[in-house]
């Protein structure tokens, strides 16, 4: 229980980097900008910075090797880094071998895409402890996802498995960013759940959540909605809890696909509790094949903000 591994967490804003112990203990951690308008050659040291800093503090500690959770997708090669979101200049990059020789320390490195790392997280420290299978999923700003498979990433031919969010529920449904339409996270992603909310309280100038926002719409957001729910607010609650089901319709489609049973949720909105937990644990009972229903279940991912760092350590724990 003497080693530990680093652990980076790569964001549009920031570079988290900890040093974790094999028993999922961050023992200390820092941030610093990711300055991501300058390209990926600057991002990448950036995180050389960041895992220098960081390993100065744990002076004395063995470290067995280093993670890095990237948004993007991650090429099977472990090396390239593919069009994360909101990074410049970055179509493809060579980010593992480039982080390798600023380094130069020779210590293992391994790079994942950022919610698969979050996944993997789950499975070694939080929700997913004693599970081979399972559907990742983060429900925030977008919807996204990783899945787990005999305990193990499932990252599929070309290395992309696990774009939850950009499943259809509706072929009718809105234009969803990614070009497809009716994609589950057209529906709740946090940017169009706050514009169909908006929508849906035009008519309602009673609800509490005006209020909340002094009536300036462009401040509606999920934890404003969340907010007003807890006050009672009729609309509020209706709004949240119908994102819950909608999300119960799209694991549920997942879980007769793949004859899971479980679905782990996490990101910013889930953090909504029972207010989507439950209108989406009723949906997957009524949606998933017959035999499925009696354990089918959608649970809270436990370990919030620190699954980044930690799923990037687990990769070389």
């Amino acid at each position: 229980m003497n080693k530990y591994a680093i652990g980076v967490d790569l964001g549009g804003t920031s570079v988290k980097a900890g040093v974790v112990s094999l028993d999922g203990k961050i023992i200390n951690q820092i941030s610093i900008p990711t300055e991501a308008e300058k390209g990926p050659e600057t991002v990448a040291n950036q995180i050389v910075k960041a895992i220098k800093e960081v390993s100065a503090e744990a002076f004395g500690k063995e470290i067995v090797g280093i993670g890095v959770a990237s948004p993007g997708l991650v090429n099977l090669d472990g090396n390239t880094v593919e069009a994360p979101p909101n990074f410049k200049h970055w179509d493809s990059f060579p980010l593992r071998d480039t982080v390798f020789k600023g380094l130069a320390n020779g210590l293992p490195l391994l790079i994942e895409n950022d919610a698969n790392a979050a996944a993997l997280a789950e499975l070694k420290f939080g929700a997913g402890r004693g599970e081979d299978d399972y559907l990742f999923v983060i429900w925030g700003t977008g919807v996204g996802g990783g899945i787990i498979i005999d305990g193990k990433i499932y990252h599929g031919p070309h290395g992309g498995a696990g774009e939850f969010g950009h499943g259809s529920i509706d072929y009718n449904g809105p234009q969803c960013n990614c070009g497809n339409i009716g994609c589950i996270e057209s529906y709740i992603g946090q940017r169009y759940l706050s514009t169909r909310a908006t929508k849906y309280l035009e008519n309602k100038k009673e609800s509490v959540v005006w209020k909340l926002v002094n009536n300036d719409a462009s401040k509606i957001e999920p934890q404003v909605l969340y907010d007003a729910a807890m006050e009672g607010d009729a609309a509020a609650t209706e709004i949240m809890s119908e994102a819950g089901e909608l999300l119960g319709v799209a694991i549920s489609s997942f879980m007769n696909v793949m004859n899971f049973d479980l679905a782990i949720v996490g990101g910013g909105v889930s953090a909504a509790g029972d207010l989507v937990f439950t209108p989406m644990n009723k949906r997957i009972k009524k949606s998933v094949m017959a035999p499925l229903r009696p354990v089918a279940r959608a649970i809270p991912a436990q370990l919030g903000n620190q699954a980044g760092i930690l799923g990037a350590a687990g990769l070389v724990m």
